[in-house]
């Protein structure tokens, strides 16, 4: 997000760049403040009597929204977990999921950071690299007796749509978090 800068910001507002420093402290404060705006309007509700995994699904597929309408926030949402007041809000939302449908501790912990990391990965992916992009299409061009199996992929690859992407992997995500819940 290097267009994100005091400066870009007062022109794109109509005044000086000295005159932000009278609201905002400096960049850090700045991107903190864009990332709390794009995740405000997520609705961090559960619904009462849904199992833990839809839940879970619905909390990130609000994220996934919001997100999207400003996808180059992405790198942000890391960078600024610990300070922005909305991720942690949605972290919140997902510890609470996670404690209701049993997890505690160290698995509460794990479940946590690895929705978080597929939830940014899936993001990154789709708006940086699309299974639909050029890059899929470069791949499916392949030479079959060099990379038989990452032509063939990226040919069945290429009309796999974003939500089918998303839903798929979280789901692959969810059953593996169930499956450490009951055997660890």
């Amino acid at each position: 997000m290097a267009e994100l800068s005091m400066r870009t910001t007062a022109a794109e507002l109509g005044v000086g760049a000295m005159s932000l420093y009278r609201y905002v402290k400096d960049r850090e404060a700045l991107e903190r403040l864009v990332v709390d705006h794009v995740l405000a309007s997520v609705d961090t509700e559960s619904t009462p009597r849904t199992s833990w995994d839809k839940q879970i699904t619905c909390l990130a597929e609000n994220m996934r929204k919001a997100v999207g309408a400003h996808p180059s926030v992405v790198p942000l949402l890391m960078l600024h977990r610990h300070a922005s007041s909305e991720v942690k809000r949605c972290s919140e939302a997902f510890l609470r999921i996670l404690t209701e449908g049993g997890f505690n501790g160290r698995q509460r912990a794990i479940a946590l950071r690895t929705l978080v990391s597929y939830l940014m990965g899936a993001l990154q992916a789709q708006h940086l690299g699309p299974l639909g992009g050029p890059g899929t299409e470069v791949m499916t061009k392949l030479l079959p007796d060099e990379y038989p199996l990452l032509a063939a992929t990226a040919k069945v690859a290429r009309r796999i749509g974003p939500d089918e992407e998303f839903r798929s992997g979280i789901d692959i995500v969810l059953r593996g978090l169930a499956y450490i819940r009951e055997h660890d």
